[in-house]
């Protein structure tokens, strides 16, 4: 690397004020301090854009969103808000950091400044609540549109190729997209009623954690998987029958959830992306994944027992793969095949706009 190049990467890294987000940053750290910065750097220095997130694990997945979209002209930074009172992962906190005390959140927000979150249910919820409304509403907000990453990385299509990674096991035995559809389809009429929950106020009644209890697998085997779809349908049917007896007088609100729902990309194929992400991504997808790379490593080792031709080789070949071997939960959350997934492609596009409208308009725009 040239000393040019040095000397620009150096002007780039605008230091932030003292004392962190605790001390100054509550007082003058928004979009316009980021601006400001942003033209005391050399006119050959790229942009910085800061992007705010709300977990470690964020990190990752929203580099791999905004990377596609630097250049020349500019860069962003993912990073955590480190105000000592901020509570990580919580995104209403984070939400309450960006706009500020006594602040308008257009102020905060801008464009040399933005915020990526988790869609949570507020993309569905669609402006029901406060918390909602900033988040689809903002044009310095971007979300997932699934429930979260976990769900995105959960991606069904991308399944065997992590089952690959885990175990250098090509075989196709079995078939992720199709159990995950039919999964979506069994618990898409108890996720309608969630979502109304949610929308009219009674998810007190009928919480998230209530419904993750019914749409858990239970037990789940590689050579009988419809065994546990046609349990789940049972314990599905039961809770959407208690619920049309509580709420008798319901029926129309139920079918205009479901509508506006399906308007908004949800569709009883895809309902797994919608769903809680912790939930999905440790009861339901891991333990699926336990099932069949524990067969594939078996097959793979089956193999190389009865292909050695002394016991030294078998030996030797059985300990090189063991210690190639990944880790399930760790493979499965550096997966990025979500990035062919719709979801993916439509926070791309908001992406996009923001930066077309922030090349038309220099000065920070209010909010729509």
């Amino acid at each position: 690397m040239s000393h040019q190049k040095n000397r620009e990467s150096l002007s780039n890294q605008t230091p932030l004020p003292s004392g962190g987000v605790g001390g100054g940053l509550g007082k003058y750290l928004n979009s316009r301090y980021f601006e400001a910065a942003n033209r005391l750097t050399s006119k050959n220095a790229r942009r910085r854009i800061v992007a705010y997130v709300e977990s470690y694990d964020d990190i990752y997945f929203w580099r791999t969103v905004l990377s596609a979209f630097e250049d020349e002209t500019r860069y962003f930074e993912v990073m955590l808000p480190s105000h000592k009172k901020l509570e990580r992962g919580k995104k209403s906190v984070l939400m309450n950091f960006i706009e500020g005390r006594g602040e308008r959140q257009e102020e905060r927000l801008g464009r040399d400044m933005i915020a990526c979150v988790d869609a949570d249910y507020d993309y569905l919820l669609q402006g029901a609540t406060p918390q909602s409304k900033k988040v689809i509403e903002s044009p310095y907000v971007f979300h997932t549109y699934a429930y979260a990453i976990e769900n995105l990385q959960c991606y069904a299509p991308s399944l065997h190729d992590v089952c690959v990674a885990v175990t250098l096991n090509d075989h196709r035995i079995f078939d992720f997209s199709e159990f995950m559809k039919l999964y979506s389809e069994t618990i898409f009429p108890l996720f309608i009623w969630s979502v109304w929950a949610y929308r009219t106020g009674r998810h007190t009644r009928f919480s998230l954690a209530d419904f993750s209890r019914v749409v858990d697998l239970g037990g789940f085997t590689v050579h009988d998987a419809m065994a546990s779809i046609v349990h789940l349908r049972r314990k599905v049917g039961v809770k959407v029958r208690q619920l049309q007896g509580e709420y008798p007088d319901a029926k129309e609100e139920y079918l205009n959830v479901k509508e506006s729902i399906k308007a908004l990309g949800v569709t009883p194929q895809t309902t797994y992306l919608y769903i809680q992400g912790h939930s999905l991504f440790d009861t339901i997808v891991v333990p699926v994944l336990n099932k069949v790379c524990n067969r594939l490593r078996q097959e793979r080792q089956e193999e190389i027992t009865r292909t050695a031709c002394h016991h030294t080789q078998r030996r030797n070949e059985m300990s090189c793969y063991e210690h190639s071997l990944q880790d399930i939960r760790q493979t499965l959350k550096k997966n990025t095949g979500y990035m062919l997934a719709p979801q993916f492609k439509s926070i791309q596009h908001d992406v996009e706009q923001y930066l077309t409208t922030a090349r038309t308009s220099p000065e920070t725009s209010a909010v729509r």
